[in-house]
């Protein structure tokens, strides 16, 4: 996430798609999602006293999302940009870490109320057991479908600041239902209309797409005959794309599951492989049959690659820590994510990248980040 936020300009390779398609970077986000739920099977596997549970949870996640309001929400300042403060008529609502803090909050509350007390002795038992948690899962798809493809997008409007300052406004033709390109899709839709599109996130990724820029896949001029809505606030963090965050977190709950009710390596490696060829069998399938791998939507197919690919690099992981003992070349990694919320907290104000800039050579200009083409 790091790498993506602050090197993806330098290395077009770890940048994310510009709108359907995956990259390296489009993983990021799910794993870490999967690797929460994961944590949460552990961490809740016994529970004496649910409404205490509950009430830590709650507060976690409203911490979570606080810490996410002050960090993306516009006061910190960039590298170029040396001033301070947000104007609240345009502050960001939603970010990396409030989608992560709603989709914990779902997973968590799952998890402390929505399992049965059923003996797990087998694959079959232990879908029984969380069968409330798969049909949570479950109505949160059907629910995102149904509003991604069956709501109406009429056309809408937006202002951009123009080079003389003046207000430029842009329309954008719609009317249509289960749109799912850059313009017209009703997860945008949502968010303009309850979030409000000056709470947007003004960098959309589309604007690196074939038809917003002449160096795509990177930004560039746009075209001349480029799009209205090329310029148009999208969150990639929004509300209904959040939906299928928390089913990811749900899917990485499951796997913990595996971890808690089966002690056998092979058992457990077993069950990993067998959800993660499924859903990525389940993915491409979606993917042929028109439902695209689309991280700004957070698509179905989508939900599903990225759930089956971080299955089964936590089944490897697992296969050569814990069955074959292969502990010391995973140090820096375990320090790393037990650290992960400080070290994004350095990267994402710009706190440590400031400091590195802070030391140059006779000319400010002489700069680490200015070397390796950051800051330049």
């Amino acid at each position: 996430m790091i790498l993506v936020d602050d090197a993806g300009s330098v290395f077009p390779a770890i940048n994310h798609s510009p709108w359907n398609g995956l990259t390296l970077a489009d993983f990021v986000m799910p794993f870490f999602l999967f690797i929460v739920g994961v944590a949460l099977g552990l961490a809740y596997k016994r529970v004496p006293n649910r409404v205490v549970a509950t009430r830590k949870a709650i507060l976690r996640a409203l911490k979570l999302c606080l810490l996410g309001l002050v960090l993306q929400g516009g006061y910190f300042h960039g590298i170029h940009n040396l001033t301070y403060g947000v104007d609240i008529a345009y502050i960001r609502w939603m970010g990396i870490l409030q989608r992560i803090a709603l989709a914990y909050l779902l997973a968590a509350v799952s998890e402390i109320w929505l399992r049965s007390d059923d003996a797990v002795d087998s694959g079959y038992s232990l879908l029984t057991r969380y069968r409330f948690q798969l049909l949570v899962g479950l109505a949160l798809t059907i629910f995102y479908t149904i509003l991604l493809y069956g709501l109406y997008v009429p056309d809408w409007e937006y202002q951009i600041q123009g080079e003389s300052s003046a207000l430029k406004t842009f329309s954008v033709k719609c009317g249509v239902r289960g749109d799912t390109g850059p313009g017209c899709n009703a997860v945008g839709m949502i968010d303009r209309k309850i979030m409000g599109i000056q709470h947007l996130y003004r960098r959309p990724v589309y604007e690196r797409t074939q038809e917003c820029s002449i160096n795509s896949p990177e930004n560039g001029p746009l075209p001349p005959d480029a799009p209205s809505w090329c310029q148009a606030p999208f969150d990639p963090e929004g509300l209904l794309s959040s939906v299928m965050a928390i089913v990811t977190c749900l899917i990485g709950l499951q796997f913990g599951h595996v971890i808690v009710h089966f002690k056998d390596h092979w058992d457990r490696i077993f069950h990993w492989l067998i959800s993660s060829f499924s859903l990525l069998a389940l993915a491409f399938a979606l993917d042929f049959f028109g439902v695209h791998m689309n991280k700004p939507l957070y698509s179905l197919s989508y939900t599903c690659v990225t759930a089956g690919v971080a299955g089964l690099l936590f089944a490897g992981i697992y296969l050569l820590v814990d069955v074959y003992g292969f502990r010391r070349p995973t140090y820096v990694m375990e320090w790393m994510g037990m650290h992960a919320l400080s070290i994004y907290i350095l990267i994402a104000c710009n706190i440590l990248p400031i400091l590195i800039q802070g030391f140059y050579y006779k000319d400010p200009q002489n700069n680490l980040l200015a070397a390796i083409g950051i800051a330049s």
